[in-house]
């Protein structure tokens, strides 16, 4: 297959985590959906993916999207997820930096000033922004239904011991761990423990347990380990930390998995309706949730989750791929 093409990127990071949204180069997409739309991406495109988010033009903790024509009436656009652990169903860090990024380079018009509604393969999501001449300064999205998948959950980590932990759906399905007695608190762990246990634990708990959205097949599996443990930001309510890929840990508190991080804490009785949670990064960066709906999902009780959040444009690319590069889909260093 001839691998060729000219991509024009805009740069930003959201909170700390990187996202480059791709304003060239878009494969025309099968589909009636974006869920539809991003497994024909996957099938048949996956190689731009991998070219622009992994080494050499990319890095581990690289993440980005394309902006498309909206699938439904009345939406503003679709957004299609890219990153180097594959074409996500949804990113709430990924939402924020592209809406910031189309805004500010006028690439995005919304129907309604100060707000848009995106289709996104996991469903669609509302957005709100704040905007002081032409900069953005802070976006909120009103994300996907979520809820605990599985809890009390058990697996064997190599090196580790017992670990307990809880699944739940924010968009993606996290493996969520909290303080226990082989695993101390994210407090007292660093970068090196996150990215040593976590494919180990993730490797186990896709072994030992199936996950699967109840309304689309095509979202499976526990693709991310959440780590958690006491905040060092004034303001915070929780600290975590999002493994991600095959070596990489989120800088942004992770929009989906915090909204995954309230669902769970829903269903314990530890979050409300109206309740706020800040969400704190692992480099001390905030998400501000809150709780705005209580739903369900095929019967199962779930929540409408918030995160707002701020990104900054940082730079602009025009990326070149084409055969004559023996890494023209990139690699990455393990």
């Amino acid at each position: 297959m001839m691998l060729s093409g000219t991509f024009f990127c805009v740069d930003a990071h959201t909170c700390g985590n990187p996202v480059r949204l791709v304003t060239s180069g878009h494969p025309l997409l099968r589909g009636n959906t974006m869920s539809e739309k991003r497994q024909d991406f996957i099938a048949r495109y996956d190689w731009i993916r991998q070219a622009l988010m992994f080494e050499p033009r990319g890095h581990a903790m690289m993440s980005g999207a394309f902006l498309y024509p909206p699938c439904t009436e009345g939406a503003d656009a679709a957004v299609l997820f890219i990153e180097t652990s594959g074409c996500l169903p949804m990113c709430g860090h990924g939402t924020i930096g592209t809406v910031t990024a189309a805004l500010e380079q006028g690439l995005l018009k919304p129907r309604i000033p100060g707000q848009l509604l995106l289709d996104v393969p996991a469903g669609q999501v509302q957005v709100s922004y704040q905007q002081q001449g032409d900069k953005v300064t802070a976006v909120t999205i009103r994300n996907v239904a979520s809820y605990l998948a599985i809890k009390h959950a058990q697996v064997q980590v190599p090196g580790l011991g017992n670990i307990n932990f809880d699944v739940a759906y924010g968009g993606n399905f996290y493996a969520i761990v909290e303080p226990q007695a082989n695993f101390p608190g994210l407090e007292h762990w660093g970068a090196g423990e996150i990215l040593r246990f976590s494919p180990l634990l993730r490797k186990a708990a896709n072994q030992a347990y199936q996950c699967q959205h109840p309304l689309d097949a095509s979202i499976n599996g526990i693709s991310l380990v959440q780590w958690t443990g006491k905040p060092k930001t004034a303001g915070s309510d929780a600290a975590n930390a999002v493994f991600y890929g095959d070596g990489a840990i989120d800088r942004s508190p992770c929009g989906t998995g915090t909204s995954a991080r309230m669902a769970q804490l829903f269903s314990r009785g530890e979050l409300k309706l109206g309740d706020s949670f800040v969400h704190e990064s692992i480099i001390g960066s905030q998400f501000h949730g809150k709780l705005e709906a209580i739903t369900e999902i095929a019967g199962q009780p779930a929540i409408i989750p918030s995160i707002q959040g701020w990104a900054h444009v940082y730079g602009f690319n025009q990326i070149r791929v084409d055969n004559s590069d023996p890494y023209a889909t990139g690699f990455e260093v393990k």
